[in-house]
This record gives structure tokens, C-alpha cells and sequence, in this order.
């Protein structure tokens, strides 16, 4: 019976999100607000001029939010007396450049007030934070509205760092997303830093027998161990997800095949047969990595949660 009714909530899932696709388009805002997307890479642009994080901090921070109540803008929320929202739960505290975002909407707000959601926004600055990193560019539907519900509790629906192959393919199919979807958008950890707390499992007491994960190769190990010791006290300490961390590129998966990932949930992806295969196809072509990413982040873009407003104020509702 319990297997039931996880069906019937998958396949309701799965139409809803078929459903919200379908509702989008490409020239959602043309006559409404013309210059919407040159306003929203200027941000992007203007923000990273100062900041080299702030491609992985929007590319994270929209899949944290597609990946709960759909790609509705709530992790843009800000907690208030009576509710702690998504961006004040353990797996979001880290997350930064909200107020990119912020100055995305104020711009708008001057040119055509009360017209995009911020979860349109958000959309945008993940894709212009690829391409302006040297990943690609493609056309991103639009038509989302935004979100009144955000709450920390339900941050744990995110896939965590520590994660295997099977729960990660369960979190992902329950989005209506592939194995293969899994493995490209992975590939967004070519952009982005690691604290010590989230891959201290692997470097540290792996198991009864292994202080360190026999999967990862020792060297690479070593250096680890000695950015984030068993006790670690600096706050800021870790690692980038590859060497080159502020390009978009296809190195993550070389990386991966050499024994080189940070993320129990990285190596995972080599567990299977199915998605080693993809994960060795991208590391051998970018343009394969490339086509991939795209189709798959359009996918996870169109989750949709039922947002009902355009918030004049992307941290507050209306």
C-alpha cells in the first residue's frame, strides 16, 4: 500500500511538472518588459567583476530552489518571527549573492514595476552566471510566479553531499529528472568552493577499516587532510570542486575518473555502470558536457510549485 500511494505522488509529481513546462515561453515578457534579460546579465556582470563566487553562489542557489516547491523563488525568502524559510536551513546557511538578485528586481522594478518574478530572475542569473563563466548561453522559458511558502524543515529534500548513488537517483526521478540529468547537473561543481564540514566523511574515520575513502586517490587525499584537519576550527577552510573554479568547464569529470572528487555524492556517480558511462563521455567531450547541461537545467528549471504572485520585494512576500 506504502508503495502505492509513493507512486501515485510521484506520477502526480511528474504531470504537475509536465503541466508547469508547458506553461512557459520564450516571449513570456517581450511586450511586457523588453530589456529584462540585458538588465539581468548587467547584475551578474557587475557583481562578479567583484566577486569570483558569485557564478557558483547563483547556480547553486537556483537549483536549491527549483529542488524544493519547485523553481518558485522561495529560497529567496527571509525568515521572519514566526517562520525560519528556506535560506536559514542547515543545507542553505552557506548560500550567498542574494543580493545580486536584489539589484536584478530594483532595476526592474524601475522599468516595468510589478511585471517579472524574482524566481524568473533567478533563472536568468543561473543561466548568465554559466555563460559568463565560459559555459553556454541558451534561451531560457519564462512565466514562473513566485512562491508565498518557504520553510528550513523543508530543506531536507535537497540531495546531500553525502548521498549515494540510489538516493540520489531517487531524489532526482522523483523530480521528474534522469540519470543522466543527474550526471550533467553535476557537472555545475566545475564552478564553486567546498567547506571541510561537507566531505570531512571521506578524509577522516571513512569506516572501521579506512581512515580515508580507498576511492579517492591518496595524494590528492593528503592535500585535503591538510586544508581540513579531524579537527578543523577555521570556519572557512576547504576546497574548490575542481582546479578550475571559476571556469565552466568539463574538468570536474576528469577529475572524477581520476580519483580527484570532493563529494561523497561526486564518486557516487561512478557506482553505476549507467552513470559512469556519462560521466566518461563528458569528461572526453565539453561540447557533449556542454549540450547536455543545457537540456537538463532547462528540465529542472520548469519544476514548478505553484507560485501564485510577482513579489515586489524578492525577500518578502506581498
Amino acid at each position: 500500500m506504502q508503495a502505492l500511494v509513493v507512486a501515485l505522488g510521484s506520477a502526480l509529481l511528474l504531470a504537475f511538472v509536465a503541466s508547469s513546462a508547458s506553461a512557459l515561453s520564450l516571449d513570456y515578457y517581450d511586450k511586457t518588459c523588453p530589456k529584462l534579460e540585458y538588465k539581468v546579465r548587467r547584475a551578474v556582470k557587475k557583481a562578479m567583476k567583484n566577486d569570483n563566487t558569485v557564478p557558483a553562489a547563483l547556480l547553486r542557489m537556483h537549483f536549491h530552489d527549483c529542488f524544493v516547491r519547485g523553481c518558485d523563488g522561495s529560497v529567496l525568502l527571509n525568515s521572519t518571527a514566526k517562520n525560519t524559510a528556506e535560506k536559514d536551513g542547515p543545507p542553505n546557511i552557506s548560500l550567498h549573492a542574494f543580493y545580486v538578485i536584489d539589484h536584478a528586481k530594483e532595476a526592474l522594478e524601475a522599468q516595468c514595476p510589478g511585471v517579472v518574478s524574482c524566481a524568473d530572475i533567478l533563472a536568468l542569473a543561473a543561466r548568465d552566471a554559466v555563460a559568463l563563466s565560459g559555459g553556454p548561453h541558451w534561451d531560457v522559458p519564462k512565466g514562473r510566479k513566485d512562491g508565498r511558502i518557504s520553510k528550513a524543515i523543508d530543506t531536507r529534500q535537497l540531495p546531500a553531499p553525502t548521498f549515494n548513488i540510489s538516493q540520489l537517483q531517487q531524489s532526482f526521478s522523483q523530480r521528474g529528472l534522469t540519470m543522466e540529468d543527474l550526471v550533467a547537473l553535476s557537472g555545475g561543481h566545475t564552478l564553486g568552493f567546498a567547506h571541510c564540514s561537507s566531505f570531512q566523511n571521506r578524509i577522516h574515520n571513512f569506516d572501521a577499516v579506512h581512515d580515508v575513502d580507498p576511492s579517492m586517490n591518496p595524494s590528492f587525499a593528503a592535500q585535503l587532510r591538510k586544508v581540513c584537519p579531524a579537527h578543523n576550527k577555521v570556519r572557512s577552510a576547504g576546497s574548490t570542486l575542481d582546479p578550475t573554479a571559476t571556469k565552466f568547464d568539463n574538468v570536474y569529470y576528469k577529475m572524477l575518473l581520476q580519483g580527484k572528487s570532493i563529494f561523497t555524492s561526486d564518486q557516487a556517480l561512478l557506482t553505476a555502470p549507467k552513470t559512469r558511462a556519462v560521466v566518461s563521455k563528458f569528461a572526453e567531450s565539453q561540447g557533449e558536457f556542454e549540450k547536455a547541461f543545457v537540456k537538463s537545467m532547462i528540465k529542472m528549471s520548469s519544476l514548478s510549485g505553484g507560485g501564485q504572485e510577482i513579489r515586489l520585494n524578492c525577500r518578502v512576500v506581498r
